[in-house]
């Protein structure tokens, strides 16, 4: 169960919209005089609730056009094996997200890089991590969807439904 009422998530919405907002801007935008919703903001980033303020940089305009999800299996099923694997994997730059899935793939890499080779290039990198089962590698045509914000309309507030 989580503490926030519907001014925290205002709050939490509209950062996750635009983090560059004053707090005068924020606000305005949910609501609140300065100081209490400073406060606020404050207990959200002390509590947890607000990781990182970041900038979403353009992957096209940088060169880094290419998205490839990539499924991993392995025989392995250690604590040892996985801390070293995950280990490695984690120091892999082109790596945005990893998964330890259930069903068929152990883990998924969400991986982004400048072309064909430079996804060989990564994926010769992976496979000296540790001893893999199989890698399959499935290319992104085109990003339908991409953010993120969470869907903070969908958590109860501690108000009635």
């Amino acid at each position: 169960m989580n503490s926030l009422d519907k001014f925290d998530c205002a709050i939490l919405a509209a950062l996750q919209a635009d983090a560059t907002l004053s707090i005068s801007g924020l606000s305005e935008k949910v609501g609140l005089s300065s100081t209490p919703c400073w406060k606020r903001v404050k207990r959200l980033e002390e509590e947890g609730y607000i990781e990182s303020r970041v900038s979403i940089v353009n992957r096209d305009k940088v060169g880094l056009p290419v998205t490839v999800f990539v499924s991993v299996r392995t025989s392995e099923h250690d604590e040892k094996w996985l801390a070293r694997f995950a280990s490695a994997v984690i120091a892999l730059p082109e790596v945005l997200e990893f998964h330890r899935m259930s069903g068929d793939v152990d883990y998924l890499l969400k991986v982004v890089t400048t072309d064909i080779a430079g996804y060989d290039r990564f994926y010769k990198k992976l496979i000296k991590t540790a001893r893999l089962t199989g890698v399959s590698s499935a290319f992104s045509m085109e990003q339908i969807k991409s953010t993120t914000a969470l869907p903070l309309e969908l958590i109860s507030h501690g108000l009635p439904s």
